[in-house]
């Protein structure tokens, strides 16, 4: 029986029929008058593509960084969720395994440390980072691996510095795959990681609070970040529990520095404790940081959608796969709160009720 989600609102603020058939969108338009099973939002609901969360930690194997990946999935508005290398080839068994049994669709960046997050000094010995099980790796489970991942900061690197990025760009040359870099505290610099990137590598916690951020303490963005954008480097938020700044973004936004993904970062301990909380919070930010919804939504349906290749999804449109989130803008009174402590009060919040995912409608409770 067809799915008809009646007088959805848009993003665009239009109000259109959303006709489902199985797994995908067969029609959206006004008025229409099949029959099927019939879901009125009478206008109040908005309607958005799946929303995708690019930067997660869904591998349950590791404390402190873990995740079930139902709980910051489907159950909080996020039919797609994209591991940020929880695991290397070590262990990527496992969670093709966890993975396949969730609801929710996940996907994951492989870590280049073939221990992922069994440490989190991973990348200070190199002999954990080689090529031909990650290559094996790769092969096996490509459809489930949507690039690589390097956490290039001074408590990940130790004395490696820059060297575990170096070895990462050949890695992902030869495989053909993008790379999602996380910088924190230097060494090595941001303007050295920068360097290394190239078009569709993804610089995450790119409004980060700390002295190592895009701004390296400065009023203008270091030349680098220009450079990098030119090449087509794309910024992703990666929130987390120390990685997003209020003051940076505003920053950001006053020199029209883009980002290209929102992500959260998420994990158990900051999703129960904050400052993450959820996907629909951290969206709520960037309405507080005066984005409008478009581009929210864009950051968070058609461009990571593009980013894992799987270009039907993040849309609503015909001939689409039927991965929607619904949810509404409600006026309500919040405090928002960074990852460096500054709290916020704000009138609205985005709320997530309910998604469609492969078809198949579900309610948030």
């Amino acid at each position: 029986m067809k799915l008809i989600l009646k007088h959805a609102r848009l993003v665009d603020e239009t109000i259109k029929d959303i006709v489902i058939d199985g797994h995908t969108i067969i029609d959206v338009l006004e008025g229409y008058e099949g029959e099927g099973h019939i879901i009125d939002l009478r206008g109040e609901v908005y309607v958005s593509g799946g929303w995708i969360d690019l930067h997660t930690h869904a591998f349950p194997k590791f404390p402190p960084y873990f995740a079930q990946p139902d709980v910051i999935g489907y159950q909080s508005g996020v039919t797609t969720v994209v591991d940020a290398g929880s695991s290397g080839c070590d262990d990527i068994a496992d969670f093709y395994r966890i993975a396949k049994a969730s609801k929710t669709r996940v996907l994951a960046f492989l870590n280049i440390s073939k221990i992922g997050l069994r440490r989190i000094d991973e990348l200070a010995d190199l002999t954990n980072v080689q090529h031909e099980p990650l290559r094996q790796a790769y092969e096996k489970y490509a459809p489930f691996l949507v690039g690589l991942k390097a956490r290039i900061s001074a408590s990940v690197v130790k004395e490696n510095g820059i060297k575990p990025l170096q070895v990462a760009r050949i890695f992902a040359d030869e495989l053909q795959l993008p790379i999602m870099v996380h910088v924190g505290s230097e060494p090595p610099l941001i303007t050295d990681i920068l360097d290394e990137l190239q078009e569709g590598d993804i610089l995450t916690h790119c409004f980060n609070g700390k002295k190592n951020n895009i701004f390296l303490n400065e009023e203008k963005p270091v030349q680098q970040l220009y450079d990098a954008l030119k090449r087509g480097v794309l910024l992703d938020i990666g929130h987390g529990r120390e990685s997003f700044s209020f003051e940076t973004a505003r920053k950001a936004k006053a020199a029209n520095i883009p980002f290209h993904t929102i992500s959260t970062d998420i994990y158990e301990g900051n999703r129960v404790n904050g400052p993450v909380y959820s996907m629909a919070s951290v969206l709520t930010k960037f309405l507080y940081l005066g984005y409008d919804l478009q581009t929210i939504m864009k950051a968070v349906t058609e461009t990571p959608a593009e980013i894992i290749k799987q270009e039907k999804l993040g849309k609503v449109e015909k001939g689409y796969i039927a991965d929607l989130t619904l949810f509404t803008v409600e006026k309500e009174k919040v405090t928002l709160v960074d990852s460096t402590g500054e709290t916020v009060e704000y009138d609205r919040k985005i709320v997530p009720k309910s998604v469609v995912l492969g078809g198949e409608y579900i309610g948030i409770e």
